[in-house]
């Protein structure tokens, strides 16, 4: 277990997310699932490395003052361009992306040792960078606690069966995975999400949490460790970072020593507050604070994401 002071290292892509909603003015946030993750572990007081590409342009320039404006220490290797994604939402506030994304991170190592890492998302699947993201793991694998969330965006994963040997390499490699029910329905067309956690404890991790949208969320241990958390119900003003929001609550929680129901509950605290809120903008340690006073949320309710 490390501590809640020790450094995390999040590897992967920076996005600047075009969020279109009907006939409104297009607005554009920072995102990125591993940019969401280490601004959601800033926010909460944890020091964050993201080491990332970006390009020389406004985009940029708007994500890197975005994470360095919560703490979050930027290592990025200069790319031609920055990452977008057209994110449309419909009424309930879902998301669905288009990408203009490429992903060419060279062989690389941090500029300090981190305590532990997180990858995932579009670098851990798409070459060339992936490859070098992938060297990096197995070098630090053993050093440095690992967590990873596959968090699939299926335009891009390729052929499917690649997609689960790529996926089921790095939960091999992993300490604490974190998915969604969404992402399992696309890599396991038909199979219930807890017989993939499971099969996927099997291959080597001690933690594996799952996300179930307005069903809340479960995880899973090792050990035979079970906890389940419902969803908060919130007004929902979209979607988006919900998820980065969930694994940042979930993997500090967990560096605090809290047992599992208590890392769930953090995390799909921290889901709500994020959803109730347009963009990718997760709680900071007092907001989650207060929330949390309020008491555990009750056998209902929307989102977890």
């Amino acid at each position: 277990m490390t501590s809640p002071e020790s450094p995390v290292l999040v590897i992967g892509e920076c996005v600047a997310d075009i969020v279109r909603t009907g006939e409104a003015p297009d607005r554009v946030h920072p995102g990125g699932s591993p940019a969401n993750v280490a601004y959601g572990l800033a926010r909460l007081g944890r020091p964050a490395t993201l080491l990332t590409e970006l390009g020389p342009d406004a985009n940029g320039r708007l994500i890197r003052r975005h994470l360095e404006s919560a703490g979050v220490r930027v290592e990025a290797v200069e790319a031609s361009r920055t990452p977008s994604a057209v994110v449309e939402l419909d009424g309930q506030g879902r998301a669905r992306y288009s990408f203009d994304i490429r992903w060419t991170l060279p062989p690389t190592e941090p500029a300090e040792p981190p305590a532990a890492i997180h990858l995932g998302s579009i670098a851990a699947v798409t070459e060339p960078g992936a490859s070098s993201v992938l060297a990096l793991v197995e070098r630090w694998r053993g050093r440095a606690r690992i967590s990873y969330d596959p968090n699939v965006r299926p335009a891009l994963m390729g052929d499917r069966a690649e997609a689960v040997r790529r996926v089921e390499r790095l939960v091999a490699l992993s300490d604490l995975v974190k998915a969604s029910d969404e992402d399992l329905a696309w890599l396991y067309p038909g199979e219930p999400p807890e017989a993939v956690a499971e099969r996927w404890l099997v291959l080597g991790p001690a933690v594996v949490a799952v996300t179930l949208g307005a069903e809340g969320a479960f995880a899973r241990t090792a050990d035979g460790g079970r906890a389940e958390a419902a969803a908060l119900p919130v007004p929902v003003a979209d979607t988006v970072g919900a998820g980065d929001s969930f694994t940042a609550a979930f993997l500090h929680a967990r560096a605090t020593g809290a047992d599992l129901a208590a890392c769930l509950t953090n995390a799909v605290t921290a889901a709500a507050l994020t959803v109730a809120r347009p963009g990718a903008n997760p709680p900071s340690a007092a907001e989650l604070a207060a929330a949390l006073a309020d008491g555990p949320p009750p056998r209902s309710g929307a989102s977890a994401g």
